[in-house]
């Protein structure tokens, strides 16, 4: 498979349970690449997200992510899949009860990390980049939802994934956060060529911060080519 490929997926069946949700998935993102996801509830985003991480199994097709066949994956290697993932959701999912850079060091630390001063440079490098210098010590509950945000997208790309999946992330944020979040995204994935998969119901930021659209509709995506909202 071409290198540059950090999603594969092969008429892909996508199951809830026993429900099939979507069926005969092709879809192929590259390295650097920013996609929205969309679609009304109901219509299988999240079980294709949570499919592209082992949150649910592939049962029908094909699947390749970050170098990981998915029908391959078992309750070891899940978690290597994950290291090279960043996933952003639209509850923050912070320990309410751990600094900021505690939190992020708490993650760094389930990737297996265990130098403390490489730790350290990461989270601070992460800080910077994300515009919270200086909130190291700051507990969660004391910064807006933004920054929270800006918290868990430092979160997201420690350990310098491949794909970052990002679930409704800006659900619970006014529209100039929300704008705010998006363009600090789009600008990280890009420094850092990463590809990101953007679900949301936002058609406002669709329409303010144009890239590729995936649509869940009917049992199945459809890629938009000429956008109709």
């Amino acid at each position: 498979m071409n290198e540059h490929i950090v999603v594969n997926l092969t008429d892909a069946s996508i199951f809830q349970k026993e429900k099939k949700v979507l069926d005969k998935v092709n879809l192929t993102i590259s390295k650097g690449e920013f996609v929205y996801l969309i679609g009304k509830t109901g219509s299988g985003k999240s079980s294709l997200l949570k499919t592209m991480y082992a949150a649910l199994p592939l049962k029908y097709g094909t699947g390749v992510v970050a170098g990981h066949i998915l029908k391959s994956l078992n309750r070891k290697t899940i978690p290597l899949l994950r290291r090279k993932l960043g996933i952003i959701f639209q509850d923050f999912n912070l320990l309410e009860d751990r600094s900021v850079e505690d939190n992020l060091l708490f993650a760094l630390k389930a990737m297996g990390w265990k130098d403390q001063k490489k730790m350290m440079a990461r989270i601070n490098e992460l800080l910077e980049k994300v515009d919270l210098v200086g909130k190291n010590k700051t507990m969660p509950h004391n910064i807006s939802g933004g920054e929270q945000q800006r918290v868990v997208i430092a979160r997201a790309l420690l350990n310098h994934p491949q794909l970052i999946i990002a679930d409704e992330p800006t659900g619970n944020l006014d529209p100039e956060t929300s704008d705010d979040i998006l363009l600090l995204l789009r600008k990280l994935a890009q420094e850092n060529d990463t590809a990101v998969l953007f679900a949301t119901h936002d058609y406002r930021i669709l329409e303010n911060f144009p890239a590729r659209i995936i649509r869940c509709h009917a049992g199945e995506i459809i890629e938009e080519e000429d956008m109709v909202l």
